[in-house]
């Protein structure tokens, strides 16, 4: 093929991952703007306020990985079925994603509501920071079942091809999320002033709002998915089966969370909120696109492996790939450059802001890599195989950034620049492994074993005839 036949191919590529991934991009911007939004919020306050939001977020990202690793599942189900036109296997393994997100997530609201403080404290926090982010663990994880709802409902249709009807139902509860949390954070408008307990509170109201709302789409006619009465129990092991690494791989990355924020209290709890806000402004300037790169992966390459062309979904994942790192890649030297003007907007501490800056730096550095790494992930989900990104970031956690940064930081006595260095080559270790897991692995071959233990693949011949 020429250079200009391939050229044209991945225009082609391109503008079909564009119109899927924009709706998602405008989602992850409002989501990210929200949880900013907390962050500036509590960042009047007091620094240890936003150690506490940090620290309880930590424990508020298992949830959040139960419900992504169960969206996984649905959104690789989903787009294959849809590929392959097998409707009626496509909707129940939509129905088993939803139940099974909404009875995970009863007990974090017991938990959260039981040790709360006791959780915040055993990470070494401060008795006030204990108390305070005790308080929002508590409340936000009474909203953990309506998450998992929220996060599986969304992946489901975007399975399907429609990116939209989250959109829509995200934004409008993340507005309302950030009214909520200025609201209620700062007493206004008549309010009280809850402070960071006000700011839980809107996040558990933004939860409940997206989770009801795309139930209720799903169950209306106005997507393709549909609530069904489960008959197929292969169904519900394969998205179990699918589900499961990437429910592995959240929550080891949120383990790993523990030890890594311990070392940086270890240098101090400016250190520890400058990593937090650095952090925000990375994902609040790239993770919408990464984000909805790798959905947009996800949901051609699966559908392609519906189809069973397994030349064209090998051809858009690298497509995508080259998008992600030219976009993402600008975006994080604009991070790098402007850095110290984006702190400003979350603290006017100096020494934290200097801090937050570098951490930011980091970051920026990183984010062609990870744009890399997450949508060659999203193009292996797509195609079932949820096994390699586990083993690649389980090591990259442990080894690099966990390992190196300890070994550099402490043991070498290169203080928090040990720990800016094992943020990037931790990323870079990702994108190694993906990679060579997307080259080599049979991820292809899996995924047309499991549509033809459900019957996906027999639905497509019936339909061709």
């Amino acid at each position: 093929m020429s250079t200009a036949a391939v050229r044209r191919r991945a225009f082609g590529v391109w503008r079909r991952v564009l119109d899927l991934s924009w709706p998602v991009m405008v989602q992850h911007v409002f989501r990210t703007l929200m949880r900013t939004t907390d962050v500036v919020v509590t960042g009047l306050f007091s620094p240890a306020a936003v150690a506490a939001v940090g620290l309880a977020d930590l424990y508020a990202r298992f949830p959040l990985r139960i419900g992504l690793g169960l969206g996984s599942g649905a959104i690789a189900l989903s787009s294959q079925d849809t590929g392959s036109d097998a409707l009626e296997n496509r909707d129940e393994a939509v129905t088993h994603a939803v139940l099974l997100g909404l009875l995970a997530g009863v007990p974090f609201a017991a938990f959260g509501v039981l040790f709360g403080r006791q959780a915040i404290a055993l990470l070494g926090a401060p008795e006030n920071v204990a108390r305070m982010g005790g308080a929002y663990l508590a409340v936000i994880f009474l909203s953990a079942p309506a998450r998992h709802v929220a996060l599986v409902a969304a992946r489901s249709l975007q399975g399907t091809g429609d990116t939209r009807t989250p959109m829509y139902v995200d934004v409008t509860s993340s507005l309302v999320n950030i009214g909520g949390s200025v609201v209620l954070g700062l007493g206004l408008l008549g309010a009280p002033r809850l402070e960071i307990v006000g700011v839980g509170i809107a996040t558990a109201i933004g939860n409940t709002v997206t989770a009801v709302v795309l139930s209720l789409a799903i169950w209306s006619s106005h997507t393709e998915a549909s609530f069904t009465r489960p008959e197929k129990p292969v169904v519900a092991v394969q998205l179990l089966r699918v589900s499961a690494p990437r429910i592995g791989e959240g929550l080891v990355a949120t383990l790993a969370e523990f030890p890594f924020n311990a070392l940086l209290l270890t240098f101090g709890t400016e250190v520890n909120a400058a990593y937090q806000i650095g952090r925000r402004m990375y994902q609040q300037v790239t993770s919408p696109l990464s984000r909805a790169y790798t959905t947009a992966a996800s949901v051609v390459v699966g559908q392609s492996v519906g189809e069973a062309d397994i030349e064209e979904a090998r051809f858009q994942a690298w497509a995508t790939t080259a998008l992600a790192v030219g976009t993402v890649g600008a975006l994080g030297g604009v991070l790098f450059v402007g850095a110290d003007t984006l702190v400003s907007l979350f603290t006017s501490d100096a020494l934290t802001a200097g801090y937050a800056a570098a951490f930011s730096r980091a970051y920026a550095l990183a984010a062609p890599l990870v744009a890399a790494q997450i949508v060659l992930a999203g193009a292996l989900q797509g195609g079932s195989d949820t096994r390699t990104p586990f083993y690649a970031r389980t090591s990259a956690l442990f080894v690099f950034l966990l390992g190196f940064s300890y070994l550099t930081s402490v043991v070498l006595g290169w203080g928090v620049v040990g720990i800016y260095a094992g943020i990037v080559v931790h990323y870079l270790w990702m994108l190694v492994v993906i990679a060579r897991g997307f080259v080599y692995g049979g991820w292809a071959e899996r995924a047309a074993t499991m549509m033809d233990e459900r019957g996906s693949r027999e639905a497509d011949v019936d339909a061709t005839d």
